[in-house]
């Protein structure tokens, strides 16, 4: 999005693996992406932890598939997850997302108040982050995926799906 805010870590994230790594710490150390057109991934490879650079490299990458698929693959992982210190940085795996509202407020021009709305929070079990070692995130259905009346409105998906004429979905 547009809006940068102090809680977009807490919030907004696609995360294979968030801690407090700094690439500059190691010349062996990169980030890489690649996008082909229907697939982005980013890989970090040898990264370091900044506070603890002694706990070894960490190489994983996360895959974004156009059709909606999320892949977090990860090679080195040289000490558990949990034992990651979040002191200096969240430890996390998994994604949030998040809008952001301005409010005016009345009696006070000039002034905006933000309020961040959380969506929802997919949080993956850290213990289950380890060497060689994927998970694939596949997206529910959604009204949107229709393109005509009959299989929308007949639809069993958990929503109140209704067909649009005039948009055509």
């Amino acid at each position: 999005g547009e809006v940068v805010h102090r809680m977009l870590t807490a919030t907004q994230y696609i995360a294979p693996l968030m801690a407090n790594f700094d690439p500059s710490v190691s010349r062996n150390s990169t980030v890489r992406y690649f996008d082909n057109g229907t697939a982005l991934v980013v890989q970090w490879d040898h990264v370091h932890l900044q506070d603890n650079y002694n706990l070894g490299s960490f190489t994983f990458q996360a895959t974004l598939l156009n059709d909606g698929r999320i892949i977090f693959g990860y090679k080195e992982i040289p000490v558990a997850v949990t034992q990651i210190s979040s002191t200096n940085h969240p430890v996390k795996v998994g994604l949030s997302d998040a809008f952001v509202v301005v409010h005016r407020i009345q009696q006070i021009p000039n002034v905006r108040r933000r309020t961040i709305y959380e969506y929802h929070r997919v949080e993956l079990q850290m213990s289950k982050i380890t060497n060689l070692s994927a998970v694939e995130m596949i997206p529910l259905p959604t009204c949107l995926q229709f393109t005509s009346c009959g299989p929308c409105v007949t639809a069993q998906i958990g929503f109140n799906c209704s067909w649009c004429s005039k948009l055509q979905r």
